[in-house]
């Protein structure tokens, strides 16, 4: 019997290696979603994950129900992600920093200390929309809306619409009708 020729993966045959490529470059569908996080191992009610999404593990994650990790998006470190949250493509919730080491003549790794410092917080039904970063040892208010390309560096209060590099309040939303207020 003739062994199998591998050209693109040992670990598959190139029909199983072509099917997978597909699966995950042509299926950003919620259906398909859903069933990429249950593949993952998350048993997350209403959690949907794009392609190209790198969670790293960490016994201090939590992710919420009824969660959107949009394309290319990066999540690692004590990371609480809340309910009904939307984080759009290619966004970086990064937690944990590497600190320099003046000894050593370069960044380091993290002590716990420095792990538990620098979680990230995204609260509930906040929207990051494409391209968003938040930096270590953030919390995102309830129902913020931070947009494009923002880099958010600070705390932000609840019903905040946050822009810009670093990101600063540029309004908020009437949490009793829905309203975006700019400028406020």
């Amino acid at each position: 019997m003739a062994e199998e020729k591998h050209t693109y993966s040992p670990d598959f045959t190139d029909e199983e290696f072509e099917k997978f490529c597909k699966f995950m470059h042509q299926t950003d569908t919620a259906a398909y979603g859903f069933a990429r996080a249950k593949a993952l191992g998350y048993d997350i009610e209403g959690l949907s994950i794009a392609p190209g999404v790198i969670i790293s593990r960490n016994p201090r994650m939590s992710i919420g129900k009824f969660v959107r990790l949009g394309l290319y998006t990066y999540v690692s470190g004590a990371t609480k992600i809340g309910d009904h949250v939307l984080i759009g493509p290619h966004c970086s919730i990064a937690g944990g920093n590497h600190k320099f080491n003046a000894e050593k003549g370069w960044f380091a790794d993290r002590s716990e200390k420095d792990q538990l410092e620098t979680s990230i917080e995204i609260g509930e039904g906040s929207w990051l929309c494409s391209n968003v970063v938040v930096v270590a040892g953030v919390k995102v208010g309830k129902c913020n809306l931070i947009c494009a390309g923002a880099v958010v560096t600070k705390d932000t209060e609840d019903y905040a619409i946050m822009a810009g590099v670093p990101a600063k309040k540029i309004g908020y939303i009437d949490k009793e009708t829905g309203e975006y207020i700019y400028g406020k």
